[in-house]
């Protein structure tokens, strides 16, 4: 299975970025074989607006099921939400280990938005 989990670098040892629209990767990782690759999202970074919808449309077109996050906001989440993307939040630590959380089940999927657009 494949998620996507926001992070400040590029590798499983990089910390959760908690923002997702403006995160600076998305690590997008198949939780079986831990293959993975990172996504630049610098171009959303700095953007005036429209970074979550962005990044939610790069998440989807990767193939991913789910993502884990710190805070996703409302227009983010109905893009992921519409194309069946389950989306967790609150995570936090290295990638790595929010994969092996994620695998043993620490992790429950949102039925909204928890942040404000523009965070």
């Amino acid at each position: 299975m494949k998620i996507a989990i926001t992070s400040t670098g590029k590798d499983l040892d990089a910390q959760v970025d908690p923002r997702f629209g403006r995160a600076a990767y998305i690590i997008v990782v198949d939780t079986d074989t831990l293959d993975f690759e990172a996504i630049d999202n610098s171009e959303n970074k700095n953007a005036f607006k429209g970074a979550g919808i962005t990044a939610a449309s790069s998440v989807c077109d990767k193939g991913a099921q789910v993502l884990i996050t710190g805070f996703c906001g409302p227009n983010a989440f109905k893009t992921l939400n519409s194309a069946g993307v389950k989306v967790a939040n609150d995570a936090s630590g290295t990638i790595r280990d929010t994969i092996e959380d994620y695998k043993a089940g620490k992790f429950t999927f949102a039925d909204d938005a928890n942040a404000e657009g523009h965070w």
